[in-house]
């Protein structure tokens, strides 16, 4: 955990056990961007613009989530209408429910479920490595971004929003999935922008530039 409590940081990243929290962070700083981890509710109120990352499973995130006592804090900076950016995990956490290893409850702010990947044989599950984002509708996250880039995935589970105007882009895997997601001032993506250089790299600066 780290925090910077004497300074404004550009963005805040949200540490609640799990994902790969310092690589995000050194994304951002390579853009020259001030980024800070933080478990602590009050700096996660005070963020100009919320980052939730994470990698591993649905049920243990939002138990860790709630242990922290960190749910109601991201919901109000929701409400604000600042920017808020979902990675991989963070995506999945934003909806109803998954159904990882049970049936889980998520934070519900957006309508739909987490499902897994019901491929043929051929298809490897998790579903690793680099594909296209095709871009279902202007965001301002993909801004000087060409459409059908590549963009890594690491991911065994993906969303199915009950809205399809929340689906900003769509992945073929086997199946056409949603890939990214854009509702007023929260934006996600299924997959790993922290890791997808140059391209992702833009998206990160994209994010930065948002304002409320």
């Amino acid at each position: 955990m780290t925090n910077t409590p004497h300074e404004q940081s550009d963005v805040t990243i949200v540490d609640y056990g799990m994902g790969n929290l310092r690589s995000v962070q050194k994304a951002f700083e390579r853009l020259g961007l001030r980024a800070e981890i933080t478990d602590v509710p009050d700096r996660i109120l005070i963020a100009e613009r919320l980052v939730v990352p994470g990698v591993g499973a649905f049920g243990d995130a939002i138990q860790e989530l709630e242990r922290r006592g960190l749910v109601k804090p991201i919901m109000k900076f929701i409400e604000s209408g600042r920017p808020f950016l979902g990675i991989c995990l963070g995506l999945q956490l934003l909806f109803e429910k998954s159904y990882e290893n049970g049936v889980h409850k998520g934070l519900g702010l957006l309508r739909g479920d987490v499902v897994r990947f019901e491929l043929p044989s051929e298809f490897s599950i998790p579903h690793m490595g680099w594909n296209q984002v095709r871009q279902e509708c202007p965001t301002p996250l993909m801004r000087d971004i060409p459409d059908e880039s590549y963009f890594y995935f690491v991911h065994s589970y993906y969303v199915v929003p009950t809205d399809p105007e929340v689906v900003a882009g769509t992945t073929d895997y086997g199946v056409r999935f949603c890939s990214m997601i854009r509702q007023d001032n929260v934006f996600a993506t299924q997959f790993h922008p922290e890791k997808s250089q140059s391209l992702g790299l833009q998206l990160l600066r994209n994010f930065a530039s948002l304002v409320s």
